[in-house]
């Protein structure tokens, strides 16, 4: 764990002090906080009261990011790297978690990946299912003990799930991988796991809900080896949300009042939104959490499909 010595509300106007205030004495982990949306959420946490855990993969990246966060004050800010790809890394950070901080009041799941060719995490995971689903389920679980009344987790999802399926039968999309097939399943896991966890700690008083942030430009599609698709980002970059603009539900999802009784619900623009059919199966979501507590559970390279 590094505490290295070394924000904007968009959905509503009020940015009184005492707004700003509402979250001191209560601690936050981020996911994906080193740029875009997760260091937007970050910020807009911290600048409410809130002690923040940035859960970075990269320790230079997180670094960077945590400087930033941090030029007027690192007594809030936490950065612990983990690679949500690794089962071992993400049990790691658990443990850290567990051993440092009493109590977790928000996690927002922010992270991303997506990749137009196939790539497999370190347990042979399709990439996109193993870091957008399957490592923020393992991450989410793993964290509960630490969570209990008025504590709320955000997932944030994409519209992209309304096209997708969960291919039970080739989870690891061995037989005809596409990225637009790879990454709407595992942003319809995001919608089914919020759903059906939201099920399963509602009488633990905590809340868990999704959002789609809409179209951000971030560096989420972008090669960072060959920089494949910065140059599209760049020139679409005008169209696109900033990431702050696109964190804007994911942090009034965390932290404004008139959600704190609400859960198992997808939002975008900060109100309840359509959904697809599929994504409202609560059959398919008790099967795919079943399913994904089966991954978590065996050793590497013991994954079928």
């Amino acid at each position: 764990m590094y505490n290295w010595f070394v924000t904007v509300r968009l959905c509503h106007s009020d940015t009184s002090l005492q707004t700003m205030n509402r979250l001191i004495g209560k601690t936050a982990i981020v996911t994906g906080a080193n740029s875009g949306m997760g260091m937007a959420t970050a910020r807009a946490l911290l600048d409410e009261g809130a002690t923040v855990i940035m859960l970075c993969r990269s320790e230079k990246r997180g670094k960077e990011a945590y400087e930033e966060l941090t030029k007027d004050d690192n007594s809030r800010t936490y950065l612990i790297l983990c690679d949500l790809g690794d089962y071992g890394s993400i049990r790691n950070f658990v443990k850290q978690v567990k051993e440092s901080f009493t109590r977790i009041d928000i996690l927002v799941n922010n992270a991303g990946f997506i990749s137009l060719d196939r790539q497999e995490t370190k347990e042979g995971l399709e990439r996109q299912f193993g870091i957008n689903h399957v490592g923020h389920f393992l991450l989410t679980t793993e964290l509960l003990e630490k969570m209990g009344e008025g504590s709320r987790i955000v997932n944030v999802a994409s519209g992209a799930h309304k096209t997708g399926k969960i291919h039970f039968d080739d989870i690891n999309l061995h037989k005809g991988f596409n990225v637009i097939k790879a990454y709407s399943q595992s942003k319809l896991a995001n919608v089914l796991f919020t759903r059906e966890l939201a099920r399963r700690v509602k009488d633990r008083g905590i809340t868990v809900n999704c959002c789609h942030p809409g179209a951000v430009a971030t560096n989420i599609g972008i090669d960072r080896d060959t920089g494949f698709g910065r140059t599209v980002t760049r020139l679409l970059k005008p169209f696109f949300q900033t990431p702050a603009q696109g964190a804007s539900t994911a942090i009034f999802l965390a932290t404004d009042e008139s959600v704190k009784d609400i859960t198992g619900e997808y939002f975008y623009k900060c109100r309840i939104a359509k959904s697809s059919k599929r994504s409202k199966d609560m059959e398919l979501a008790k099967r795919l959490f079943e399913f994904s507590e089966q991954l978590v559970q065996k050793p590497a390279g013991a994954t079928n499909g």
